[in-house]
């Protein structure tokens, strides 16, 4: 009999209960700091791994110095040091004792008995058979080293070494020039090496990740009596400085500029040609400046020293900071330099904020907008509407293109001389272009084409710079590539692209390069107005060659007339004689 109670067993109570969903933990709102996301998207900066690393360190450290000493009319002197550092002296300079291994297993590059018999017997038949063909004389590759085992190895680790004779740094802004990502001097409207106040921050992350090491900074200013010197890493959470020493030392040599020195993981071996090419590519657009690059190994016969000399001491003007032009702002740019404006008034705001808007253009400009606006009205009291009406009229109506006195490119001269120094071909021309626009930016294009040369491969060697910063990776998509390889026909300047040797070298600089991707590594050729350009003054340089080479040719062929009218000559006479 059911005397009204729940009929359900125990087991199917627990069951019931069991089902019951349970709430979802409430979300909590995270922030990251810029340094924390960097480290995360290191890639977004060049550091994809240790062998890009150590690369990417190597150019932002040289292109710091460049522009320290460039900043205060300085012929360039820069001195870069790479020096190897094996695995157990990384492990002393942290304190870490060495261990053997204990349980050989637990490795990645652990190799039974029977793989280890395997393999040397594999290398052995392989030197039999390059000995049989040594002794018969046929053609023999050299041998490659032994792969060894599989497996991801040890790390290896570098100190990275530039010093410059630039402007310095006060001593005060160090600690939070080098350990507080997103903050520098490079923020303005001008052509710059750098725009994001990366540089040695992200080698510093990267140091910090890939060895807990800090950085070490040395750094003196003109007429100054004493070197600031600066041991220093990074909060990544905080993106603030952590600061282990900062003192001031005695400057007994009077010496001014700056010397960074980071000890990070790296890959020198699969960098190696990529290091010296950059090198070799900037000595190439700074022919002013003096480069003196070392690797250092325990190993004698690794070592390398190069040293690329100054060829001038013409520089090219110091880049103008210049003010956005109105066909090229957006409405937060509009709103961000009415916070920081001076100009009290609509009128003053329009005429010294942008370029090419004179007062009479400005009040016609403020007539345009309508009742709402008069030239005495406070810029700062804009409306939200009123300032989206700003926008509109700013990107519709017509504007003088900017001038391009405010950009600094290498000039043809030091173009010329960077070709003729590195490369020693047989004959080269070089074109700079006037200033042209691209949505609102101003950009020129240099160009210079050699034919023959030192060390340069047959067909096209393409060299490619940004704002005076050589371009190596990504290159088949690049404005430049394509048109030389699709745009210029060579045949028709008497160029044979297949077996001359020949040097394309373009030259871009702007207060705003279009990069394409995260990596600032080439310009893409959808912007018709760089497109054209940059055809054009490839096609100037190869116009000046085809006269060279008619020259040449003609020269050549008048000389072979010669000689053949003196053998015929030669044997009308011994004819006759007979």
């Amino acid at each position: 009999m059911d005397g009204g109670g729940s009929s359900e067993s125990p087991t199917e109570a627990k069951k019931t209960k069991s089902k019951t969903p349970r709430k979802p933990k409430e979300t909590l709102l995270k922030q990251k700091s810029p340094a924390e996301f960097f480290a995360e998207n290191k890639n977004i900066a060049g550091f994809d791994n240790p062998g890009k690393s150590l690369y990417t360190t190597v150019r932002e450290l040289v292109e710091n110095s460049l522009d320290s000493a460039e900043s205060i009319s300085e012929l360039p002197v820069v001195e870069i040091t790479i020096e190897e550092i094996r695995k157990s002296k990384f492990n002393s300079m942290i304190g870490l004792v060495d261990r053997e291994r204990v349980d050989a297993e637990l490795y990645d590059d652990y190799e039974t008995d029977k793989a280890r018999e395997k393999r040397l017997a594999k290398e052995a038949r392989a030197q039999e058979i390059q000995a049989k063909n040594v002794a018969l004389g046929k053609k023999v590759k050299e041998a490659s080293a032994s792969k060894g085992v599989k497996g991801r190895g040890e790390a290896s680790f570098y100190r990275v070494t530039c010093k410059d004779n630039g402007k310095g740094m006060p001593h005060d802004d160090i600690p939070n020039m080098f350990g507080r990502v997103l903050s520098g001097t490079k923020y303005g409207l001008k052509q710059t090496r750098g725009k994001f106040g990366l540089g040695a921050k992200m080698a510093l992350i990267w140091s910090k990740m890939s060895t807990g090491l800090p950085i070490e900074i040395s750094s003196s200013m003109r007429n100054q009596n004493y070197i600031s010197f600066c041991r220093l890493d990074i909060d990544i959470h905080k993106n603030i400085p952590h600061v282990h020493l900062h003192e001031k030392r005695e400057n007994k040599e009077h010496w001014h500029g700056a010397e960074i020195q980071v000890v990070i993981e790296g890959n020198w071996t699969t960098y190696r040609s990529k290091i010296l090419h950059y090198m070799r590519q900037m000595a190439v657009i700074t022919p002013y400046a003096q480069f003196l690059f070392k690797f250092v190994s325990d190993a004698p016969d690794k070592n390398v020293t190069v040293r690329f000399a100054r060829r001038t001491d013409v520089m090219p003007p110091i880049p103008m900071e210049t003010k956005h032009h109105p066909s090229s702002v957006d409405l937060l740019l509009i709103k961000r330099l009415i916070a920081e404006t001076s100009k009290q008034n609509l009128l003053q705001f329009l005429q010294h904020e942008f370029v090419n808007i004179s007062k009479s253009y400005a009040e016609r400009l403020i007539g345009e907008m309508g009742p709402d606006f008069s030239s005495k009205m406070a810029v700062k009291s804009l409306t939200s509407q009123q300032l989206v009406r700003i926008h509109q009229l700013l990107r519709q109506a017509k504007f003088d293109d900017p001038s391009g006195h405010c950009l600094s490119p290498a000039g043809e001269y030091n173009l010329r001389l960077g070709i003729i120094k590195e490369l020693h071909p047989d004959m080269v021309a070089t074109y700079s272009g006037s200033a042209q626009v691209f949505e609102g930016h101003p950009f020129i294009v240099e160009a210079g084409v050699s034919v023959g040369g030192k060390d340069v491969k047959q067909g096209l060697n393409i060299f490619r710079f940004a704002n005076r910063i050589p371009l190596l990776f990504e290159q088949g998509a690049d404005v430049v590539t394509r048109t030389a390889l699709k745009r210029i026909n060579w045949n028709s300047y008497k160029i044979n692209q297949i077996q001359d040797k020949i040097g394309v070298f373009v030259s871009i600089v702007s207060t705003k390069i279009p990069f394409k991707g995260t990596g600032k590594e080439y310009i893409g050729d959808d912007i018709t107005e760089i497109a054209s350009a940059v055809k054009y003054a490839i096609q100037q340089c190869c116009v000046q060659l085809k006269s060279k080479i008619v020259k040449k040719m003609q020269a050549r062929e008048q000389q072979e007339r010669k000689r053949n009218l003196s053998i015929f000559l030669m044997l009308v006479v011994q004819c006759t004689m007979f």
